[in-house]
């Protein structure tokens, strides 16, 4: 597999080309540190400080899942080039870190402003770190007393190995509580009872206190045609990120590969009390062999209103329906769902499945391999505002839906807004990335490309790609950007050891930095790991790895 700019002059300027030569040729980087060793070396100017202070308290930024940060300051085109940027530390931590790190700025903690960035880890573990030094601020472990971290031996199930701790992205509410408070889902046994627990933690984020009487036990009970189905927290595992929305924490659960029997279970819970407030199966009567929810990690979206919005992966679908043209059992697989959460109870209030949902899911041809996106306000060529969700999933279709009409399921034909059909050969288990007018997709096995929006149009073909094409399970974009701006998109390659790449957002071809191109193997930071996405602010990108965090920024 190629990877491009190994060898090419870094991005900043001659002078910065030549540095990064000299370095090369003498070896005189020091590895987290990037300055050189001679004591004659000149001073290097300081480091830019942001203009902006940034938070990242939810998976891809917002609830929309853009994965764009607008108010990065500090990194530019210019100055993201091995000369200039690379890593800065290793936060080292207990176990895997699946999860992506949050990032609160000027937070005050031990009686001192910190910028802190939180890291989970697969060992039930949540961490604090001073994300300019490096030091641990605190560590709360999540299991209970006696427990362990789950390993689930009987299942053989590879997807979250070798143990299942806190696997899905926590949310951080900074205005509540005293101080803010970080949710989190954690996996744990008690050995001697051989009894599951999934739970659901709130901790102050200054301490890693427990807050709000937690933590609390994760259960529930649907109605079924025959009876009822209660959840069991030995069959399932949390991959999809939590969700906070209008007070309203949401937790969606997916199998351990598809060992039955499992369904589609998203809970609500409140944000201030931690009760639960409503519970939606959407596998109900499925005979226990889904959909389940997984998105590669990705999070259920929210729009302005509420409505939350997610995809299901591949399970039972009843094409008989309803007279309101909903499956007659209450079954959604392989579906765009659109749910409501209004007067205490979770509904489906619309849906998209396709066309030939029965053949895609008895194929094991997941939709919800990928994860959602909300797209911004967009208008038409008819100069109607149109509201629109893109996904796209194993069968390599890119679809996008009109959230105000989402076209349901005709046994003919796929009712949607748009579709693209085989846009993205090899089929995404990564989740998608929007800025500044272009929509960032990457296929296992493929280039990330780059679909410019026009009129509320996708470009039929890519705008842009890259010229490196990424293992399995592909990628799963960030940006950053000062406003419209110095648009920068990073992206984890799984490989070992592992690459951070930055591509010009608006040239996916003009790749700006990897962490292979610094001599002597200065920015290298251990094998990959699959869903990951990195989280950028301040100045810092933050990597998950198979042992901590990698905290990259500039070299000063």
């Amino acid at each position: 597999m190629s990877r491009t700019s190994s060898r090419t002059l870094p991005r900043g300027g001659y002078l910065a080309g030549l540095l990064w030569l000299l370095s090369a040729a003498f070896g005189g980087c020091s590895g987290g540190g990037g300055q050189a060793s001679s004591s004659s070396a000149p001073t290097p100017p300081p480091n830019p400080t942001p203009t902006q202070h940034t938070d990242v308290v939810t998976y891809k930024n917002d609830l929309a899942r853009t994965g764009q940060n607008l108010t990065e300051s500090v990194l530019t085109p210019a100055n993201v080039n091995p000369a200039s940027f690379g890593l800065l530390r290793i936060l080292n931590v207990d176990g895997k870190v699946d999860a992506t790190p949050l990032y609160l700025s000027v937070l005050t903690v031990q009686g001192a402003a910190h910028n802190v960035v939180f890291v989970a880890t697969e060992m039930d573990s949540v961490y604090a770190f001073d994300a300019d030094s490096g030091s641990l601020l605190w560590h709360a472990s999540l299991l209970g007393s006696g427990e362990s971290v789950n390993d689930l031996p009987g299942y053989g199930c590879s997807q979250i190995t070798p143990t299942i701790g806190i696997t899905s992205t926590p949310v951080i509410d900074r205005g509540a509580g005293s101080h803010g408070i970080i949710y989190a889902v954690a996996m744990s046994v008690s050995p001697g009872a051989n009894t599951y627990h999934q739970r659901l933690h709130a901790l102050d984020v200054t301490t890693g206190a427990e807050m709000l009487g937690g933590p609390i036990d994760i259960s529930a009970t649907y109605p079924t045609l025959g009876g009822s189905t209660s959840f069991d927290p030995a069959q399932y595992a949390e991959r999809a990120a939590l969700l906070l929305s209008n007070g309203t924490l949401y937790l969606s659960f997916t199998s351990h590969c598809d060992a039955p029997p499992y369904t589609g279970w998203i809970m609500a819970y409140s944000a201030s009390t931690l009760a639960r407030t409503a519970v939606l199966n959407v596998a109900p009567n499925s005979g226990g062999v889904g959909p389940a929810i997984w998105m590669s990690g990705g999070g259920p979206a929210a729009d302005a209103a509420g409505n939350v919005y997610l995809l299901t992966a591949n399970g039972v679908f009843e094409t008989t329906l309803d007279a309101n043209g909903f499956p007659n059992q209450g079954d959604y697989g392989n579906s765009f769902l659109k749910l409501s959460a209004t007067g205490g109870t979770l509904t489906v209030s619309d849906y998209f499945t396709m066309y030939n949902v029965v053949n895609e899911s008895g194929s094991d041809q997941d939709l919800g391999s990928g994860g959602i996106l909300l797209l911004p306000d967009l208008t038409d060529s008819g100069g109607t505002v149109r509201h629109l969700a893109v996904g796209a999933g194993k069968d390599g279709n890119l679809y996008v839906v009109d959230r105000d009409s989402m076209g349901r399921f005709n046994s003919s034909t796929n009712k949607i807004w748009q579709e693209l059909a085989g846009a993205l050969a090899g089929g995404i288990f990564s989740t998608p990335a929007y800025f500044n007018g272009s929509l960032y997709y990457c296929p296992s096995n493929g280039p990330l490309r780059a679909f410019t929006v026009t009129a509320a149009r996708l470009s039929a073909t890519p705008s842009s790609r890259t010229a490196l094409s990424f293992i399995p399970p592909g990628t799963s974009p960030a940006i950053s950007a000062n406003g419209t701006s110095n648009g920068i998109v990073w992206a984890h390659e799984n490989t070992n050891p592992a690459v951070l790449h930055a591509f010009d957002a608006a040239d996916l071809a003009h790749e700006l930095y990897n962490s292979t191109q610094a001599p002597n193997g200065r920015d290298q930071f251990g094998a990959g790991n699959k869903f990951i996405t990195p989280a950028i602010a301040d100045g810092k990108v933050f990597v998950g790895t198979q042992t901590g965090v990698a905290e990259f920024g500039l070299l000063n």
